[in-house]
């Protein structure tokens, strides 16, 4: 089928109760693990990767990658640059077939942030591509972002409304608590619902999107750790949370550190029980199908977008 932009798919659900998952790429078995989970679960879906993970697979080999996913599998689904750090970076996604760009200004003030997003969205849209900004700054270490947690600061309600006015932008990440990477909360883990719902109340038709949502699952790192991996234990954000977020305008939840734990957890197991083997089809193969098993689970209990296509 066809790369398409987010604009449909979220619009169907910026006021529903489910929610879209995209997920991050870093090599053929994943993209080959997300869209075959979409297509056994009819759900939407958007595949996304960053500047470090698109430089490690090689542009022109993520692009036909995505392209052939496309193909392949005979369904729609979103192409998204995730973090994107600059204009450039983000024009240079857009001419090469990406169908949605996130700029990330929210390392810069305000003001600036705004002029930024507005740059992005005026050569996007006229290519006929859809922006997605970030307001407020989540912490941790995800890719090319790294967030101290003393810098870490929450979206402001009436700044989010003032930015989508001014900039035009598609679809805004909003800071209500998670963070990037698998080390999320000390204690108990906690998202700002109510702020999220002020954010929803005054901007109710802007799509809102959830970045550092990984749930961390813990059977992963228990696996990973058996076959002789050394992850201390995590805590990421309870799908249960997720879940509640998309009743206020979360159309958009990102997912990377869950999709690495479950291919080394995966990959572990599968070189420590076959010892004699060293075809990487084998173990690349069992952690392509424990992301199915995890996507096809996050599609139906987190998100809800089981049968939404």
């Amino acid at each position: 089928m066809a790369l398409v932009t987010t604009k449909e798919m979220f619009a169907k659900a910026v006021n529903s109760d489910y929610a879209i998952g995209a997920f991050n790429i870093n090599n053929m078995e994943i993209v080959q693990a997300i869209v075959d989970a979409a297509v056994l679960e009819n759900s939407p879906v958007i595949l996304q990767v960053g500047t470090i993970s698109m430089n490690y697979l090689r542009p022109a080999y993520t692009v036909k990658l995505v392209e052939a996913a496309a193909e392949d599998s005979g369904i729609d689904f979103a192409f998204h640059l995730d973090h994107g750090e600059d204009f450039e970076v983000c024009k240079r996604c857009v001419d090469m077939g990406f169908t949605s760009v996130m700029i990330d200004g929210s390392k810069h003030p305000f003001e600036e942030n705004m002029a930024i997003t507005k740059q992005v969205v005026e050569y996007a849209h006229a290519h006929g591509v859809v922006v997605e900004a970030e307001l407020g700054k989540l912490a941790g270490v995800e890719d090319s972002v790294s967030v101290d947690a003393r810098a870490a600061t929450f979206t402001v309600p009436e700044e989010a409304a003032e930015f989508v006015e001014k900039t035009g932008v598609d679809s805004l990440a909003v800071a209500i608590g998670t963070s990037h990477g698998a080390y999320k909360f000390k204690g108990e883990p906690y998202l700002d619902f109510q702020r999220l719902s002020e954010i929803h109340k005054l901007i109710p038709d802007t799509p809102l999107v959830l970045h550092g949502a990984s749930s961390v699952l813990p059977e992963y790192i228990d696996q990973c750790n058996a076959y002789g991996g050394a992850i201390p234990s995590a805590t990421g954000v309870p799908e249960s949370m997720i879940k509640e977020a998309a009743k206020y305008g979360i159309c958009k939840v990102n997912v990377d550190t869950d999709i690495k734990l479950a291919m080394t957890a995966a990959v572990r197991k599968q070189i420590a029980e076959d010892t004699s083997s060293f075809d990487p089809r084998k173990y690349l193969g069992a952690g392509r199908d424990l992301i199915i098993e995890m996507i096809r689970h996050k599609m139906q209990a987190m998100l809800g977008s089981s049968g939404r296509r």
